[in-house]
């Protein structure tokens, strides 16, 4: 019989932590001891080696249809088993479109995971997807709060229930039925690996709002955030959790929607197009390259090219934003800064 689980986390706004809440209450029923181990706290950011009987849980937010680095370092550097259970828990976007609860999409978040754990020397017992409320508010304004409470109320009866089979000592892989649709999509989930996550990561500003509290750079779960020349500056480190923009005081963490589309817009229209006009870079590719190989070459340079120019640009503008009329700007395109785009404040769902 099972002594304890030791339940590792990542949460961002808060919705993992509540998994794995809900998971630890059923647990508590059947008297077993839950250790919950949020792992942005961990000192070395590794776990300790299991105990023979004890099972072991992963719990994290799905960005860009994956786990965040966080969570994916954490699973390659956590200890070997000689065969103790684990089983792994992801929260991805779900909605509600009136009556409807449409389900969100987990990429290759549980497979990877899944696979690491195995090499391991661990056997997966269990593999779950919570469909909670999406709360990437840079790209969707945060949903109403009776949307949140009613996705909350239906996604914790599903904990529960799969929390009551992982205790009893049976399997369950309900992730498995959709596992065509997420294996489709990894193109995309290395894609955003790549490139996507520094894109999020170099679109936050600080508003003239920011009264110099700290409380994002205190409470940032992966340290991302520092100041150069008093003003926030997020750094490459940046996982897109949105915890910053959420507990801000004064609303003064906005996404730079404006920035990052003049970057993009300057980006095809006038470096690249400078690039294959007068360097020629076209015709070096030709002329070394296979097809094949020049698609694939091509396609890798431009995202580390843009990249650096995102990062570029990122100083740039983090510096014109001690300047009045370009701080305007900036926030001003900035969807995020209007009340309309509301916040996301999972606390308040029960």
């Amino acid at each position: 019989m099972m002594k304890k689980v030791s339940f590792y986390f990542f949460s961002g706004t808060g919705n993992s932590k509540a998994v794995v809440n809900w998971f630890s209450e059923e647990a508590k029923n059947h008297n077993i001891e839950t250790n919950s181990i949020d792992i942005s706290k961990l000192e070395k950011r590794k776990g300790e080696k299991p105990l023979p009987k004890d099972i072991i849980g992963f719990c994290s937010p799905t960005h860009g249809f994956n786990f965040p680095p966080i969570m994916m370092h954490f699973i390659f550097r956590f200890p070997r088993s000689t065969g103790n259970k684990a089983f792994i828990m992801n929260t991805r976007a779900g909605m509600k479109i009136g009556k409807l609860f449409v389900p969100g999409l987990s990429g290759i978040a549980l497979w990877l995971a899944a696979l690491v754990l195995i090499l391991k020397g661990y056997k997966i017992i269990g593999l779950r997807s919570i469909d909670l409320p999406s709360n990437w508010i840079s790209l969707h304004p945060g949903m109403k709060e009776n949307v949140v409470q009613s996705i909350f109320e239906r996604r914790k009866k599903d904990v529960h229930q799969f929390a009551k089979t992982i205790i009893s000592g049976k399997k369950s892989y309900k992730a498995f039925r959709d596992i065509i649709q997420d294996l489709l999509i990894t193109p995309i989930s290395l894609g955003y690996y790549m490139v996507g996550r520094f894109v999020f990561a170099k679109s936050f500003i600080a508003s003239h709002k920011c009264t110099h509290c700290n409380l994002c750079i205190k409470q940032c779960p992966v340290n991302a955030i520092k100041l150069v020349d008093n003003r926030c500056f997020w750094t490459h480190k940046c996982e897109s959790c949105m915890h910053c923009m959420n507990i801000c005081p004064t609303r003064a963490i906005e996404t730079a929607h404006g920035f990052v589309i003049g970057v993009a817009f300057i980006f095809y229209t006038i470096i690249l197009t400078w690039l294959y006009s007068i360097i020629g870079l076209n015709e070096i590719f030709e002329t070394f390259l296979s097809p094949a190989m020049h698609y694939l070459t091509e396609v890798i340079f431009h995202a580390i090219l843009f990249i650096f120019s995102l990062l570029s640009f990122y100083y740039v503008m983090h510096f014109l934003m001690h300047f009045k009329v370009f701080e305007r700007f900036f926030v001003l395109t900035s969807l995020t800064t209007y009340k309309f785009w509301r916040r996301y404040l999972p606390h308040k769902a029960k």
